[in-house]
């Protein structure tokens, strides 16, 4: 593989509403990440980049609009036109600075009160072990009127969760209203890394999420892969595809078995979790831990999939599928349990396209956003896939899609097997020299697209490492889907989505 340039419009600032606009093409070209960068040190200012997928090309197409240094940190907020611009301005404001005029709520999104104002952390100027405290307003909002009346859940729960805030405005049981507080533990992933070479982030960029490893890793070493113009041997990728795959039906199984908890469907909580404990027993066998870690390298993989392994994951995967068919049988035939999901958590095909929401939540609602036939990484292109989707929109629309996906994975696991007992002996890496340049890759993890933006400078280290996990895009979506709905409904519309905590805290 040749180097491939980074090729980005480049523009004023006060000429980025209107380009947005332009490329968006009214959602055909949905915005898949929008990330502020410090380019100081080459003398150009800051810098806000706009990452628009061009699905009929396979493609990105890039808008970098160029803060001078001693000029204004303003500019004319893009979110009223296109909505999924919305927390990534906030994030913007947050870590860097820039002020997007006209925003509709600027309030803190990753940094709560106990940062100062006038602290922005991904600024070169910050280092990365600067110690701040301070304070900070942030108003939580709710609807007022007679007869209405707030609730608070979290930022603590029962159970092992991660911390959100989340505060109703009801009117008697029904939600009127939901604002969703969260980042509460957010890591500065990205600040940590700068400086370090790829192979010392690797750790790092694995571990931004013990449910997406694998598909962190995998547009990681893509991005990184890009800059380097280095093309991955084929058993490597075959075996990349199949980690991603397994990734994704140990995730959708627990899903399964996660959601009937929003009900105390007690028999399915159960069967999921035997079956899903299983299968992290088969990737403990695989790669030596229960989260894939390890394998993914720039460059390949580091260690190769075995005569035995192979027979064992064909096992495991048949005894798998009868589960998930008894699984789908026990919600098909319990009345009740229909009673609860069906027309209940609706997001709108429109609301899914406004929100460039990814994975089963956009699916579900009829947007056939799928990384795998949209972009045709590793070896997608030779099995034959095509995205799962479902209409309704609903909690029983986000189940039925996750068993369609997991049937599909079954079909792409047994091929990919046969695609390595037919390549036995090939490389597994290619080498990798370091340089200057700028780079994204992208993977579909199992909540969604998963993109990463990698800049590396003269001396092949990070610069820049920007991160969006497919959670990013839907945890707005959640607000959305509780309206009307009554408050015992909230776990299980919750779970319908199982939005990830710790992806977004990175």
């Amino acid at each position: 593989m040749e180097r491939i340039a980074h090729v980005a419009q480049v523009i004023a600032p006060e000429a980025l509403l209107e380009t947005a606009v332009r490329v968006y093409d009214g959602g055909h070209h949905p915005l898949t990440a929008m990330f502020g960068r410090d380019e100081t040190a080459q003398g150009t200012g800051y810098a806000i980049y706009c990452y628009f997928e061009i699905p009929e090309k396979k493609d990105m197409q890039v808008v970098k609009a160029v803060f001078k240094p001693e000029g204004s940190l303003s500019y004319q907020s893009i979110t009223h036109a296109i909505p999924a611009a919305a927390w990534y301005e906030r994030e913007i404001h947050d870590m860097f600075g820039l002020v997007p005029e006209g925003h509709p709520d600027l309030r803190p999104l990753v940094l709560h009160e106990s940062f100062p104002d006038g602290f922005y952390p991904l600024r070169k100027s910050v280092k990365v072990n600067a110690k701040v405290r301070g304070e900070r307003k942030f108003k939580v909002r709710s609807a007022k009127g007679q007869g209405l009346f707030e609730v608070p859940v979290g930022p603590i729960h029962a159970g092992i969760i991660e911390p959100g805030h989340f505060r109703f405005s009801q009117a008697g049981e029904a939600m009127l209203q939901l604002d969703a507080k969260l980042f509460f533990t957010h890591r500065g992933i990205e600040k940590a890394v700068e400086g370090k070479t790829p192979e010392e982030a690797l750790h790092i960029v694995e571990r931004i999420c013990g449910a997406c490893s694998v598909s962190n890793t995998w547009s990681f070493c893509q991005a990184v892969e890009k800059v380097v113009g280095v093309s991955v041997p084929r058993r490597a990728e075959i075996i990349r595809t199949l980690l991603s795959e397994l990734e994704r039906i140990v995730n959708h199984v627990g899903d399964l078995g996660n959601m009937p908890a929003g009900v105390g469907f007690n028999p399915a909580i159960s069967l999921g979790s035997r079956l899903k404990e299983r299968l992290m027993r088969l990737c403990e066998a695989v790669a030596g831990n229960r989260f894939l870690r390890g394998v993914i390298v720039p460059g390949g993989v580091r260690q190769d999939i075995t005569p035995e392994l192979i027979e064992e994951i064909h096992s495991v995967m048949d005894a798998t599928a009868e589960g998930v068919e008894d699984l789908a049988t026990m919600f098909r035939e319990q009345e009740n349990f229909q009673n609860r999901v069906q027309t209940t958590g609706i997001i709108r095909h429109q609301t899914a396209v406004d929100l460039a929401m990814v994975g089963v939540g956009a699916r579900a609602s009829g947007y056939a956003h799928d990384s795998r036939s949209d972009f045709a990484f590793g070896v997608y292109p030779e099995l034959d896939f095509q995205p799962y989707t479902k209409t309704m929109g609903d909690v029983a629309a986000r189940l039925l899609v996750r068993i369609g996906e997991l049937s599909a994975s079954f079909e792409m696991v047994d091929k990919l097997l046969d695609m390595l007992r037919n390549c036995q002996g090939m490389p597994l890496h290619a080498d990798m020299a370091y340089g200057a340049g700028e780079a994204w890759g992208i993977c579909e993890s199992p909540r969604g697209s998963n993109f990463h933006y990698v800049a590396l400078d003269e001396e092949g280290r990070i610069d820049r490492l920007f991160v969006r996990s497919a959670s990013y895009p839907n945890w707005p979506a959640l607000t959305i889907a509780v309206q009307g709905d009554i408050i015992p409904d909230f776990p299980l519309i919750n779970k319908s989505f199982e939005l990830c905590y710790a992806c977004i805290d990175r």
